[in-house]
Protein backbone atom coordinates (compact mmCIF):
# COMPACT_ATOMS: atom_id res chain seq x y z
CA UNK A 1 0.00 0.00 0.00
CA UNK A 2 1.19 3.45 -0.75
CA UNK A 3 1.66 6.43 1.57
CA UNK A 4 -0.74 9.01 1.04
CA UNK A 5 0.97 12.39 0.28
CA UNK A 6 -0.73 15.81 0.97
CA UNK A 7 1.61 16.65 -2.25
CA UNK A 8 0.90 21.02 -1.23
CA UNK A 9 3.23 23.05 -1.41
CA UNK A 10 3.55 23.66 2.21
CA UNK A 11 6.40 23.09 4.83
CA UNK A 12 3.77 21.59 7.21
CA UNK A 13 2.26 19.33 5.04
CA UNK A 14 5.83 18.46 3.72
CA UNK A 15 6.80 17.29 7.76
CA UNK A 16 3.05 15.56 8.32
CA UNK A 17 4.03 13.28 4.98
CA UNK A 18 6.96 11.87 7.28
CA UNK A 19 5.96 12.65 11.27
CA UNK A 20 1.87 12.99 10.65
CA UNK A 21 0.53 9.34 10.73
CA UNK A 22 -0.65 7.73 13.61
CA UNK A 23 1.95 6.48 16.52
CA UNK A 24 4.78 8.26 15.04
CA UNK A 25 5.57 11.21 17.22
CA UNK A 26 5.04 9.05 19.98
CA UNK A 27 7.17 6.66 18.96
CA UNK A 28 9.88 9.74 18.53
CA UNK A 29 9.02 10.71 22.11
CA UNK A 30 9.48 7.26 23.33
CA UNK A 31 13.21 6.96 21.90
CA UNK A 32 13.48 10.22 22.81
CA UNK A 33 13.30 9.69 26.52
CA UNK A 34 15.70 6.35 26.05
CA UNK A 35 13.03 3.48 25.51
CA UNK A 36 14.68 1.99 22.42
CA UNK A 37 14.07 -1.66 21.66
CA UNK A 38 11.02 -2.74 19.90
CA UNK A 39 9.54 -4.87 22.63
CA UNK A 40 9.90 -1.95 24.54
CA UNK A 41 7.81 0.40 22.50
CA UNK A 42 5.36 -2.31 21.80
CA UNK A 43 4.84 -2.36 25.66
CA UNK A 44 5.15 1.78 25.99
CA UNK A 45 2.63 2.31 22.86
CA UNK A 46 0.07 0.56 24.15
CA UNK A 47 -2.32 -0.72 21.89
CA UNK A 48 0.44 0.01 18.69
CA UNK A 49 -0.04 -3.48 16.39
CA UNK A 50 3.73 -4.81 16.15
CA UNK A 51 3.68 -4.43 12.62
CA UNK A 52 2.55 -0.53 12.19
CA UNK A 53 5.22 -0.60 14.85
CA UNK A 54 7.64 -1.92 12.42
CA UNK A 55 6.53 0.27 9.44
CA UNK A 56 7.05 3.40 11.50
CA UNK A 57 10.28 2.39 12.57
CA UNK A 58 11.12 2.13 8.75
CA UNK A 59 9.99 4.85 7.68
CA UNK A 60 11.31 7.07 10.04
CA UNK A 61 14.71 5.19 9.49
CA UNK A 62 14.54 6.12 5.68
CA UNK A 63 13.63 9.55 6.63
CA UNK A 64 16.66 9.72 8.49
CA UNK A 65 14.99 10.65 11.82
CA UNK A 66 15.95 7.14 13.38
CA UNK A 67 18.70 4.93 13.18
CA UNK A 68 18.99 1.02 13.81
CA UNK A 69 21.90 -0.77 15.56
CA UNK A 70 21.83 -4.55 15.65
CA UNK A 71 22.08 -6.13 19.40
CA UNK A 72 21.20 -9.36 18.95
CA UNK A 73 22.27 -11.55 15.76
CA UNK A 74 19.79 -14.59 16.47
CA UNK A 75 17.69 -13.77 16.64
CA UNK A 76 18.20 -10.31 14.54
CA UNK A 77 17.21 -7.64 16.82
CA UNK A 78 17.67 -3.78 16.65
CA UNK A 79 17.71 -0.63 18.92
CA UNK A 80 17.21 2.81 17.91
CA UNK A 81 18.23 6.39 18.38
CA UNK A 82 17.57 9.75 17.31
CA UNK A 83 19.50 11.22 14.54
CA UNK A 84 20.28 15.08 14.73
CA UNK A 85 17.41 15.52 12.94
CA UNK A 86 15.31 13.57 14.72
CA UNK A 87 16.50 15.47 17.96
CA UNK A 88 14.99 18.45 16.67
CA UNK A 89 11.60 17.09 16.67
CA UNK A 90 12.47 18.27 20.48
CA UNK A 91 10.75 21.32 19.71
CA UNK A 92 7.66 20.04 17.78
CA UNK A 93 6.66 17.38 21.10
CA UNK A 94 7.38 20.21 23.58
CA UNK A 95 5.11 22.61 21.44
CA UNK A 96 2.57 19.74 21.45
CA UNK A 97 2.95 19.53 25.43
CA UNK A 98 2.49 22.86 26.04
CA UNK A 99 -0.63 23.22 23.74
CA UNK A 100 -2.36 20.11 25.24
CA UNK A 101 -1.78 21.20 29.08
CA UNK A 102 -3.11 24.23 27.98
CA UNK A 103 -6.15 22.76 26.08
CA UNK A 104 -7.26 19.78 27.97
CA UNK A 105 -8.16 19.53 32.04
CA UNK A 106 -5.85 16.67 32.69
CA UNK A 107 -2.13 17.65 32.47
CA UNK A 108 0.14 14.04 32.16
CA UNK A 109 3.66 16.04 31.65
CA UNK A 110 4.79 19.03 32.07
CA UNK A 111 7.61 21.40 30.86
CA UNK A 112 9.59 23.06 33.45
CA UNK A 113 12.86 25.58 33.48
CA UNK A 114 14.91 22.92 35.21
CA UNK A 115 16.28 25.94 37.24
CA UNK A 116 13.32 26.87 38.94
CA UNK A 117 10.38 23.90 38.15
CA UNK A 118 8.04 26.84 36.57
CA UNK A 119 6.50 25.95 33.72
CA UNK A 120 8.15 27.37 30.16
CA UNK A 121 6.32 29.50 27.40
CA UNK A 122 7.14 29.18 23.76
CA UNK A 123 9.47 32.00 22.28
CA UNK A 124 10.69 32.24 19.13
CA UNK A 125 14.27 34.69 18.91
CA UNK A 126 15.23 36.56 15.52
CA UNK A 127 18.61 35.26 14.93
CA UNK A 128 19.31 38.36 12.93
CA UNK A 129 18.13 40.92 15.92
CA UNK A 130 17.82 38.50 18.65
CA UNK A 131 14.52 39.90 19.84
CA UNK A 132 12.36 37.63 21.54
CA UNK A 133 8.28 36.92 20.23
CA UNK A 134 5.57 34.48 20.94
CA UNK A 135 3.40 35.21 18.12
CA UNK A 136 5.71 34.89 14.61
CA UNK A 137 3.57 34.93 11.41
CA UNK A 138 3.36 33.08 8.17
CA UNK A 139 4.50 35.13 4.96
CA UNK A 140 5.51 33.69 1.48
CA UNK A 141 8.77 32.74 0.76
CA UNK A 142 9.18 34.42 -2.29
CA UNK A 143 12.28 33.64 -4.25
Amino acid sequence: MKKKRYNLPCNIANTLDIIGDRWTLLIVRDIMQGITRFNELKTSLVGIAPNILSDRLQILESEGIIKSKRYSDHPPRYEYELTQDGWKLKDVLFALAIWGNNHFNEKYNRLVDPNCDHEVQIAYTCPHCESYTKRPRFIPNVE
